[in-house]
């Protein structure tokens, strides 16, 4: 598989089992994030690695964090996400650690930290791994980031071995959202009803 095709065909998934990459994968893996643009140098990533027995404690810091944010989120809601973070072969906090008093505007950190994600998510691909980015209410939750010794949450990476073959989504034409400017505001496809 070429680099371009292999970046074509990557998607997220949450059907995972063991194995999870080793501790030295791992680490080829992360330096992935180290790549991604960093105007500043001001490296806002932070990762925290969840596996083993430490995933049910986990599962319970969710379900508490839940009952902070999301007080009225239905029982099943619950139920699934104290499973999945309790089974998942191995989870990534995705933490950022942001300077708000830098001359780097606070987006660009952010924007910094969601590409090392999706670098991460690249790189378990290309190395016969698979995973999905988690988000919701629980980034906004500063007692769980800190439970993990985090200042800011951007989500969780569900980290595992695909489990058996995985279909390829049906992506959108990209010109759809490409136009070329010509000194006038332009349109998109993907914006006309």
């Amino acid at each position: 598989m070429t680099p371009m095709d292999m970046l074509l065909s990557r998607a997220s998934t949450d059907r995972l089992q063991d194995p999870a990459p080793s501790p030295e994968q791992l680490m080829v893996i992360l330096g992935t994030a180290m790549r991604a643009p960093d105007h500043g140098r001001l490296q806002p990533w932070r990762y925290v690695v969840i596996e083993g027995q430490d995933r049910p404690a986990l599962a319970e810091r969710i379900v508490a964090s839940m009952a902070r944010v999301e007080p009225e989120a239905p029982a099943a809601k619950i139920e699934k996400r104290r499973t999945r973070f309790a089974t998942m072969p191995m989870i990534i906090a995705l933490g950022m650690h942001l300077q708000p008093e830098h001359k780097i505007p606070l987006w660009e950190q952010e924007m910094c930290v969601a590409a090392g994600a999706m670098n991460i998510l690249n790189a378990l691909y290309a190395t016969g791994f698979g995973g999905v980015w988690v988000s919701g209410a629980l980034v906004e939750d500063a007692v769980l980031a800190a439970e993990l010794g985090l200042s800011r949450l951007a989500g969780f990476l569900f980290v595992g071995t695909p489990d058996g073959a995985q279909p390829t989504p049906k992506r959108a034409d990209p010109a759809l959202f490409t136009a070329r400017w010509h000194g006038q505001p332009v349109t998109f496809g993907a914006d006309k009803d």
